[in-house]
């Protein structure tokens, strides 16, 4: 699963991107210093990963990971081919959620693709060549499901009609993600086709140092115009970032946080948010061997969880043992637990829980 970064050229993408990665991709002030996408996987910050490292002492310990991607910034007339268009709306197309970052930040040794600061219509120009792909993708649809619905076809015109919705939805400007469609249309009309425009996204406000904690007018105008959309703003003061970023040593990390009102980095604060976009949850395997995040869909099943580290524990499934995390930081240790009788049974219609801790049972 991925999560690609996306905005104008200079409103600190790459940079963003260097903070959360610690890959070096080209950060500099010009438009199309990210040519190809940078990939990077990045460690998701889980404070219940540190404390059951100390309650089991294992020889190692692996945590949840999220793939990001930097991807070249985006000019008006993209889905024309303008600019990198063609290759940013094909990368955009890989991903499964979009971190949209927004300059809310004066600056004039910046200079700002559009000549000033004003993160709604850097918002709306990205969102319509965005919008314009997905219409591109309907009409070339509804060319085929027309000619089949006219014969009859009970599914074409179902589907002829869902298109006829998105279509209109897009030519006034509403993305995908903001429609509402019944679960039968979603998963067998909508789904399929992949629009851009439907994929979950999260509003990241790159503001200066001094409204990293509370935001300023630029965040609140961008809070205000996407207060109907199923989307999350997070506030961040990227060039701070990657100066704490440059510190080594822990100690003054914390220190330069404390000192501009921070309990933790802001990019720690976008992992967490980028994972849940991307509809996933962590569950643990903890032993002395290794103590272990996992990463699945949030309503995975335990035989799918257990598929998750290795095809074999899914096929041959027979029950999974599972201790709540709260459970096991009560407790400090399986065997008291087990005398506790707090370790569950459960069988192949459990629907696994955020923290789980859990050991499967198979037989291939």
């Amino acid at each position: 699963m991925k999560a690609g970064i996306v905005g104008l050229p200079n409103v600190g993408k790459s940079t963003l991107f260097n903070c959360l990665s610690n890959a070096k991709a080209q950060s500099a002030n010009f438009p199309f210093c990210t040519i190809e996408p940078n990939i990077g996987v990045v460690n998701v910050p889980d404070p219940r990963l540190e404390k059951l490292e100390s309650l089991v002492k294992p020889e190692r310990v692996l945590p949840a990971t999220v793939e990001i991607v930097d991807i070249a910034g985006l000019v008006k007339g993209a889905s024309k081919g303008e600019g990198l268009g063609n290759q940013f709306l094909a990368n955009i197309r890989e991903t499964d959620a979009i971190l949209h970052v927004l300059r809310c930040f004066d600056n004039e040794n910046i200079v700002h693709v559009d000549g000033n600061v004003n993160p709604i219509r850097d918002k709306e120009t990205i969102d319509m060549e965005l919008q314009l792909k997905d219409l591109e993708t309907v009409d070339k649809k509804l060319d085929k499901v027309k000619r089949a619905a006219k014969t009859g076809n009970k599914e074409a015109q179902k589907e002829e009609a869902v298109l006829l919705q998105i279509k209109a939805a897009l030519e006034a400007g509403t993305s995908v993600r903001a429609l509402e469609f019944s679960e039968d249309d979603y998963e067998d009309f909508v789904k399929p086709a992949q629009f851009i425009t439907e994929k979950p996204v999260m509003y990241v406000c790159n503001v200066d140092e001094g409204s990293a904690v509370s935001g300023n007018e630029y965040v609140e105008k961008v809070r205000e115009a996407v207060k109907d959309e199923k989307a999350e703003v997070l506030v961040l003061a990227v060039g701070t970032e990657a100066d704490i970023n440059e510190l080594e040593d822990y100690e003054e990390r914390q220190m330069f946080l404390a000192d501009i009102g921070l309990e933790e980095p802001g990019s720690s604060k976008l992992i967490r948010a980028a994972y849940k976009l991307l509809n996933q949850q962590t569950y643990f395997t903890a032993g002395v061997k290794e103590v272990r995040a996992w990463t699945v869909n949030i309503g995975a099943t335990a035989p799918q969880a257990a598929g998750v580290i290795h095809s074999d524990f899914e096929k041959g499934f027979i029950r999974a043992e599972v201790i709540g995390y709260d459970d096991y930081v009560t407790y400090g240790s399986e065997s008291k637990i087990k005398e506790a009788g707090k370790m569950r049974v459960e069988g192949k219609n459990y629907i696994v829980k955020d923290g789980d801790v859990m050991h499967f049972l198979f037989n291939v």
